[in-house]
């Protein structure tokens, strides 16, 4: 007898496999980050088309396999349709993913950083913020979440206003990280911190970061 499961997520990354096929990574709040295979997703009458996308986040249900899970409905709440015409945001977007593959596992409780890839996919959607804040608290969030925030070093000269936002990045709730701006000059404290607690707790290069960073 066959065996559904489902989850609630969002889609970190699809791969075509195939003629038609599809293989997505899923960021869940019930199991992890899992892959399940999307066949005949790619076929322009499927129904799986937009929604085996990046970005794509809803409820996925799936026949559970004894080695893969297997794809067979799917209701997207969210396209994130904002990013997928901005270049920029785009890419942004991209690189989260990318971060989120690397910092989750499966059948881990991954609620908090699918929270934080949600709220701050919103945040780069909207444009009162500046992509290059959004990002700097996704990256120390993420540092956070992953409970390695390493506080905030008492060596560095740092203004006032940029120790209280790192504070307030790693433990406020996550609904209200992106409600504040900072000033130019806190803006560069914060990458930089961002950039230093990535580099040390990450071992490989992304490569939407690239193109960022050349932007």
């Amino acid at each position: 007898m066959q065996e559904f499961v489902t989850v609630t997520g969002i889609i970190i990354k699809s791969e075509n496999i195939g003629e038609y096929d599809r293989r997505i990574v899923i960021l869940t709040k019930e199991r992890g980050k899992i892959a399940a295979f999307a066949k005949g997703s790619r076929k322009p009458t499927s129904m799986l088309l937009a929604a085996t996308s990046p970005f794509s986040y809803g409820e996925f249900k799936m026949f559970e396999g004894r080695t893969s899970y297997n794809l067979m409905e799917v209701n997207i709440q969210n396209y994130f349709e904002a990013l997928r015409e901005d270049f920029e945001g785009a890419y942004y977007g991209m690189y989260f993913l990318e971060l989120m593959d690397y910092y989750t596992r499966e059948n881990n409780d991954e609620v908090e950083f699918l929270k934080l890839l949600y709220q701050s996919l919103r945040a780069l959607s909207s444009n009162k913020l500046n992509k290059k804040l959004v990002r700097s608290i996704f990256e120390i969030r993420a540092v956070a979440a992953g409970g390695e925030f390493p506080g905030v070093s008492t060596e560095e000269r740092l203004q006032e206003s940029t120790v209280y936002a790192i504070e307030h990045i790693a433990f406020s709730p996550i609904e209200k990280l992106y409600t504040f701006t900072v000033s130019d000059e806190v803006l560069e404290e914060l990458k930089k911190a961002a950039k230093k607690y990535q580099g040390r707790f990450t071992d490989r290069k992304f490569k939407s970061l690239e193109i960022i960073d050349n932007l």
